[in-house]
């Protein structure tokens, strides 16, 4: 029995400033076809026929009409962060296209990293560690 292929996925890149980090995209490569943005732009014609999905990391690659008029067989755009200001969800839903995000996905870690911050500003930590450092001091406004 032949091998199904697997279904494409868009992505900006791989690794760099940008794309995907390396550890996620060995991850993707498990269930999808990955097709970065340079890939998608060189072979235009072949490439919007096969993608699927796109898959947007650290709010990338943006999302435009021109982008979703391309893409005929688009049918989900898989936001990795919490938010999805950053997507017009009404134009992508006029396209028939879902759109997903993992709510509640670092809740946890936000309210900690909040309480601790909170924590430090009433206790003065940061001024106390900057004095626990030989020769250091602070300005005498910040005492």
């Amino acid at each position: 029995m032949a091998e199904e292929e697997l279904p494409s996925v868009l992505i900006l890149d791989i690794g760099g400033t940008h794309g995907v980090l390396e550890n996620l995209a060995a991850l993707l490569k498990k269930h999808f076809c990955l097709i970065t943005m340079k890939e998608f732009l060189e072979n235009k014609k072949e490439a919007s026929k096969k993608i699927q999905s796109i898959f947007v990391f650290e709010c990338r690659p943006t999302i435009d009409r021109e982008l979703l008029e391309s893409l005929p067989n688009l049918k989900v755009i898989g936001n990795s962060g919490v938010g999805v200001d950053h997507l017009d969800l009404k134009m992508i839903s006029n396209f028939g296209v879902k759109v997903t995000n993992t709510p509640h996905a670092v809740a946890d870690s936000t309210a900690d990293i909040g309480m601790a911050l909170m924590l430090a500003s009433a206790r003065r930590l940061v001024e106390g560690n900057v004095y626990s450092f030989p020769g250091s001091q602070l300005p005498l406004c910040h005492i």
